[in-house]
């Protein structure tokens, strides 16, 4: 298991890579709700972030968990090499959140994600690492 506060070039680099990864909630029955999103990864502030839309069903799942947040987990993979990261998510709503955010889809994907005024960052405390990157 990668330790989250030096997790090794490698992984690291991986998630600089263009990815489709996953998202995990939990809806409030406790069964997994997972679905496919983009995903940044900032090592320095242990942050994940994806950019949705404040309607969806995945940040529904987060705000019920109310305002300490919800366990989630982000995973990607390519052949053998996949990463998880896993914390806990908040919503964030503040426009220059939001436009941060933006920026580092933007960046990662290498394409600008369409106008959406319902915007929301589903921002991540990355507090574990899995993977082999």
């Amino acid at each position: 298991m990668p330790d989250v506060r030096n997790p090794g070039p490698d992984y690291l680099a991986f998630w600089r890579e263009r990815h489709v990864c996953t998202l995990t909630t939990l809806r409030p029955d406790g069964t997994p709700h997972v679905v496919p999103v983009g995903v940044t990864y900032d090592p320095d502030t242990l942050t994940a972030r994806v950019i949705t839309s404040g309607s969806s069903r995945k940040v529904a799942h987060v705000l019920a968990a109310g305002p300490e947040g919800a366990r989630v987990a982000v995973c990607q993979m390519q052949g053998r090499r996949w990463a998880t990261l896993e914390g806990r998510a908040v919503i964030r709503t503040e426009p220059g959140q939001v436009e941060d955010a933006v920026r580092r889809y933007t960046e990662r994907y290498e394409r600008t994600p369409a106008h959406n005024p319902e915007r929301v960052v589903i921002e991540i405390a990355v507090d574990r690492a899995l993977g082999r990157g």
